[in-house]
């Protein structure tokens, strides 16, 4: 069985905010999956479902962000899961809007609902399914930022994103993180360092660049 949570706030007034992007990606891998009873659980919102031959439980801490691990500790426990069968999917200021990450493990890097989890959950060991919100604009402090709606611009990449990190999920599911971490996770571009001039005797002319 793989637990599978998606970071934010309760309340319509959240729904649409950057913080919620962890609820979006979960909603969204409900909807493509069928699974619609959505059930209270342990201060959570939880749904059971399978991906391939595996089990899975959608989990929505209802808790508000910063006491996420409250919900999902326990739920840890019930069903006597280890940290490795743990995915959490949360928003993440350090990477632009619509880019992602997925990691193995890690620390809580700033974010109050992956600090909450490794509190209760007490181990970093976990899969984490970043998705990047962009740092705050001139003036705006972090809690504005994350509590306000993407911008116009933004709104497409974000979509395009959770479109993209569906088929992840289920290759983190079904086969493992590593792979997934392989195949979904942006590409690293090398740069090629350029020989001088006077060593390939030519020199550049016009161009785009």
């Amino acid at each position: 069985m793989k637990v599978i949570v998606g970071l934010g706030n309760p309340g319509r007034e959240y729904a649409q905010t950057k913080h919620n992007v962890g609820f979006m990606l979960v909603d969204a891998l409900a909807e493509k999956l069928g699974i619609a009873d959505w059930h209270e659980k342990f201060d959570a919102l939880v749904a059971e479902g399978r991906m391939g031959t595996e089990k899975i439980l959608l989990v929505k801490p209802q808790t508000y962000m910063n006491d996420s691990g409250r919900a999902v500790g326990p739920l840890m426990n019930w069903f006597k899961l280890m940290p490795e069968q743990l995915i959490v999917a949360h928003d993440d200021m350090d990477i632009p809007a619509g880019t992602i990450r997925i990691r193995k493990k890690g620390s809580a890097g700033g974010h109050n609902g992956i600090k909450s989890i490794l509190a209760h959950v007490g181990d970093e060991h976990f899969s984490r399914v970043r998705i990047g919100i962009g740092r705050p604009l001139p003036g705006w402090t972090v809690i504005n930022h994350v509590l306000a709606p993407f911008q116009e611009e933004d709104v497409p990449k974000i979509r395009e994103a959770i479109e993209y990190l569906l088929p992840a999920v289920e290759c983190m599911v079904t086969e493992d993180t590593d792979k997934a971490m392989n195949l979904y996770n942006p590409k690293k571009v090398k740069k090629q360092k350029q020989k001088p001039e006077q060593e390939t005797g030519e020199t550049q002319e016009g161009g785009a660049a």
